[in-house]
């Protein structure tokens, strides 16, 4: 396995963090990691562990403002500035869509929202999308954040408090609970700007998620209690993907890649993706 770090500039010439996971012969097909709310791309590693073997490469960066990327730690000017973020990434790996190796774009939670926001406006040059207990509706943080973002955001869009997630939901597994608990690069701060951000773009997706055409997989633990499964079946059931799929994991917290578990689940996404190779 070829384990690579390097950057790339996002919006507004951001230098963005980004690291890559590659298998020592050519891909079968490339693997796209959005990373949730306060984490980062390192944290993805049972996904590596389970994918790269079967022929797979992953690539995934820290966000703006998020892991080893420069910004405010969880903030973000206008919502734009991520999906123009994912589209300079993407198009640093056209190479690989030139030589016929499709890419998987993948969210997790708000990067679920990402993949998915990203999906309805630039589907060009994706081969699927797989969206990760995307946030898509009631999410389990601060209802008072929630609250002083509409208020706030456009007077003192920086304004910061903690997001009052509770760790202990991401996953059954005790062991990374405290992994996340103990990561010097996770933190658990969201600005006033990001949280209105948030919900228009929730409004929006949901409103048009019949507008989705690429083949889609959702993959949503039953007792996640930090984005409600409600939400994701809403989007799944009005999704126009003619090819859609939604994976609910019995059981199964916030992080399903992270829990109990997850050597199944990272299966049937793989087995997912191998049967979509020539889709």
């Amino acid at each position: 396995m070829q384990h690579v770090e390097n950057s790339f500039i996002g919006a507004n010439g951001v230098s963005l963090f980004v690291q890559s996971w590659r298998p020592e012969t050519a891909p079968k097909a490339i693997l796209v990691i959005v990373h949730g709310f306060g984490e980062h791309s390192g944290r993805y590693t049972n996904l590596v562990s389970g994918l790269v073997p079967q022929g797979y490469a992953l690539y995934s960066f820290d966000l703006r403002g998020h892991g080893r990327s420069p910004g405010q730690r969880g903030h973000v000017d206008t919502w734009a500035d991520y999906r123009t973020d994912v589209g300079a990434y993407l198009d640093g790996l056209s190479s690989y869509t030139q030589n016929g190796i499709p890419i998987f774009l993948y969210g997790h939670s708000l990067g679920g929202l990402i993949a998915l926001d990203y999906a309805l406006h630039r589907p060009q040059g994706l081969h699927a999308v797989i969206a990760s207990a995307p946030s898509l509706g009631k999410i389990g943080i601060s209802a008072p954040l929630l609250a002083l973002s509409k208020v706030v955001s456009k007077v003192w869009p920086t304004f910061s408090m903690s997001s009052g997630l509770n760790a202990a939901g991401l996953s059954r597994d005790p062991a990374m609970v405290q992994a996340y608990r103990s990561d010097p690069l996770v933190h658990g701060m969201g600005s006033a700007r990001l949280g209105s951000e948030i919900g228009v773009t929730q409004d929006w997706v949901q409103a048009h998620a019949a507008d989705l055409r690429l083949p889609l997989l959702m993959i949503q633990g039953s007792a996640d209690a930090i984005t409600a499964p409600a939400d994701s079946l809403r989007f799944y059931n009005n999704a126009g993907s003619p090819d859609k799929q939604l994976l609910l994991v019995e059981g199964a917290y916030h992080e399903v890649h992270n829990d109990v578990g997850h050597q199944q689940t990272i299966q049937n996404l793989a087995d997912w993706i191998n049967g979509h190779l020539n889709a």
